[in-house]
């Protein structure tokens, strides 16, 4: 056809192509990401730039000496240190980590350095992994992330059950930058999990801080979770948006740029509907915030702003073809950003002069809307097909669904055998008895239907 007129009409058209995808991801910037977010609040926002300062604390080899201490200090009183473990103690199993009593803010914090281009042992955590190589609570985790997890919970498990037995009203916080973020939230995960392991502690009391979050857990995963965990990503940040596996990240280190190039052009052909129905497929975890300080076609640093929700569809999908895609990953620069951030935020609070009465029903408030929005996520994750996700149980517990499932299965696997179907009535009971569990009337109703079924 194109001989036939003379002109390279297919050519053309391909060529057409070309250029309007590259147009269209040179103008794909990081605003872009959370354009359609909440801003976040100071109440909300406040523990960051203080766990960043934990996490630099990491770092140091004496904190009554410190060497590289940020503007203002660590912040860290060196008597309320419980524990520092380096790489020697921890035998490469894991990153070098801190507890750290918090007395001042009511927290028992376990904080994880990032990334050690130095240490062997660091490469062989990330490698440690294959697509769809671990299944946890219905969906995908990374492996060796939630490895180096269950060594530290072993080694540790004494020590924070004491704590947190001991002092009842603080948090229990975890919090990571880089590789470090990615063992956090593994850790939170299996705490979730196991709460016997640490005294039956509430869920309510957990949280994790995921500073430039590894992808490290299925999307089901990330959104179930999104009340315990929180990360936060610092405008073109690299690492949250490459659905490439870590361990191919971290091979071709040194040719970085050429991997997030051929990424980015890959990741745009795949419709986003096919990457939701992938269950193998490793996102962000938690509750995303997203600090955004730079706009597109201007120069410097601009007043950072700080963009928060609990996404499904449209979560870091596409990297941002960014000189700053690797600077934004250092700790220094989040910590700084998240600082000013904060400081905004308290300044215009300060000028809006808010009464602590309607302070105190702000944050009430704030409470209510999470838990609102984080069921709507879950809501649109079954809506969206979404591999292994369910909605919410009205009576506000995910172990229900849990107990459910497993009750289903048996069932289905005893086909005909009276063994199945009294096991299959045992499960079914022990579900009842946990919705309605100082309901005696609703629990002999349930079970007088189930029997006459």
């Amino acid at each position: 056809m194109s001989i036939l007129c003379g002109l390279p009409l297919l050519e053309c058209v391909y060529c057409l192509a070309c250029a309007r995808w590259a147009w269209k991801r040179c103008l794909h910037t990081a605003g872009h990401d959370s354009e359609t977010w909440g801003l976040a609040t100071a109440e909300e926002f406040e523990p960051v730039p203080r766990l960043c300062r934990y996490i630099l604390a990491v770092y140091e080899e004496d904190l009554r000496h410190p060497l590289w201490e940020p503007p203002g200090g660590y912040g860290i009183n060196p008597d309320w240190l419980v524990l520092r473990k380096t790489y020697e103690d921890t035998q490469g199993r894991a990153p070098s980590y801190i507890l750290y009593l918090d007395h001042d803010h009511a927290d028992i914090v376990l904080a994880f350095r990032g990334l050690n281009l130095a240490k062997e042992s660091d490469y062989q955590v990330l490698l440690d992994n294959k697509l769809g190589k671990k299944k946890f609570d219905g969906g995908y985790v990374h492996n060796g992330l939630l490895k180096a997890a269950g060594w530290v919970l072993d080694a540790e498990c004494d020590v924070l059950k004491e704590l947190v037995e001991k002092y009842p009203n603080y948090t229990l916080t975890f919090a990571g930058h880089s590789l470090g973020s990615g063992v956090a939230a593994m850790l939170a995960l299996v705490v979730v999990r196991h709460q016997d392991k640490l005294g039956n502690i509430d869920r309510r009391r957990i949280r994790c801080y995921a500073i430039a979050p590894a992808r490290c857990m299925s999307l089901n995963l990330a959104v179930r979770y999104a009340d315990v965990i929180n990360s936060v990503v610092l405008q073109d940040d690299f690492l949250p948006r490459t659905a490439t596996p870590l361990e191919d990240i971290f091979k071709s280190l040194f040719c970085l740029p050429c991997l997030l190039c051929l990424r980015c052009m890959r990741d745009t052909c795949i419709p986003e509907e096919k990457m939701l129905k992938d269950p193998r497929r490793l996102y962000a975890p938690g509750r995303l915030y997203h600090i955004v300080e730079r706009k597109p076609f201007r120069l410097g640093r601009f007043p950072p702003v700080v963009r928060t929700a609990v996404p499904v569809d449209g979560r870091f999908e596409h990297i941002v073809l960014s000189c700053n895609a690797t600077s934004d990953h250092a700790i220094i620069w989040i910590e700084r950003e998240a600082q000013r951030a904060l400081d905004l935020m308290l300044e215009k609070d300060h000028i809006m002069e808010i009464p602590p009465k309607q302070r105190m029903e702000r944050q009430q408030t704030l409470v209510r809307e999470h838990n609102e929005e984080h069921k709507a996520a879950l809501q649109r994750a079954v809506s969206l097909s979404v591999p292994h996700a369910y909605a919410p149980s009205e009576y506000g517990t995910f172990d229900v669904f849990e107990h459910s499932e497993d009750s289903h299965k048996s069932t289905g696997e005893t086909s005909d055998g009276s063994s199945g179907k009294s096991k299959s009535k045992e499960s079914w009971n022990d579900l009842i008895e946990r919705l309605f569990d100082k309901d005696e009337s609703g629990q002999m109703l349930l079970k007088k239907s189930l029997r006459d079924d």
